[in-house]
């Protein structure tokens, strides 16, 4: 059966012409399926949506995407819509991201929420390569099945994998394995607790640990969120570590899972506002 192929690739430069921190195109390929458009930006921040122009991913499909940041660039990538996993056939669907950061460089991984279909099939990686004073925020989504549509995942294989790399030394790794009954994965207390929906947001920033711990107090503070001793029975939580600060949340269906990220995503990203393609 015929299957979807892409790779699209971009990197962003600051302009040296006098214009301060004008982030803009330096370079740009795509071909086959992966697409990438550069919408107006009235921030100080470019921004680009990758599209998959397939529609979804079903198993056999790969798409190859790669952006960097250089030094001083500030840009934000995010999709066109919800990526859809539908039902694989044969074979797995694969997805890889390559990111890079220079100094002082600001890289925003904003994709909206992938949406999981019954017996779908996916292995995606993400690898971010920073340099010292650069700062990445990250926004992974899941949605299995939508609840108000009647649509049930009973079974699926989902892989998604994150390696975060400082100067080349590795300080994110992330390993996300949902395989067999995920109707039993569902409803155990200690996985997603009869939610249907999960995300996890990550800051990577040139603070030192003090600081990282304060900015996620604040944030908890700000959103009203449990503290940190009380983490484990919440379902939002963030927390700070070495390097970054993480924020994991659960929902009971898309819905309620977006309208809880909108203000984490926020949080994160002070003063500046949502992709243009979330809030259509």
């Amino acid at each position: 059966m015929q299957r979807t192929t892409g790779k699209g690739a971009l990197s962003m430069r600051v302009r040296a012409n006098g214009q301060a921190d004008k982030t803009q195109l330096h370079s740009l390929w795509q071909e086959g399926a992966a697409k990438i458009r550069l919408p107006k930006s009235y921030s100080s921040m470019a921004e680009a949506v990758l599209i998959n122009t397939s529609g979804g991913l079903t198993g056999g499909d790969r798409l190859h995407w790669q952006a960097e940041a250089g030094d001083r660039a500030r840009l934000c990538l995010t999709t066109q819509a919800c990526e859809k996993l539908y039902r694989a056939s044969a074979g797995t669907a694969q997805v890889t991201s390559e990111l890079k950061a220079g100094e002082n460089a600001q890289l925003h991984w904003l994709p909206q929420e992938t949406i999981v279909y019954n017996s779908s099939a996916l292995e995606r990686s993400l690898q971010v390569q920073l340099a010292a004073s650069a700062v990445f925020v990250g926004v992974e989504a899941f949605v299995l099945g939508r609840v108000h549509m009647g649509e049930a995942v009973k079974t699926a294989h989902l892989h998604d994998r994150w390696r975060i790399y400082r100067e080349g030394q590795l300080i994110h790794a992330e390993e996300l394995r949902l395989a067999g009954d995920i109707e039993a994965i569902i409803k155990g207390e200690a996985l997603l607790a009869g939610n249907t929906a999960f995300a996890t947001l990550l800051y990577v920033g040139p603070e030192d640990s003090e600081q990282l711990s304060a900015r996620a107090y604040a944030i908890r503070q700000e959103l009203g969120l449990a503290t940190a001793d009380k983490q484990m029975q919440a379902q939002t939580a963030v927390c700070a570590l070495p390097n970054k600060i993480i924020a994991r949340t659960l929902a009971k269906d898309g819905f309620t899972l977006r309208q809880k990220l909108l203000p984490l995503i926020a949080a994160l990203r002070p003063g500046l506002s949502l992709p243009k393609c979330w809030s259509l």
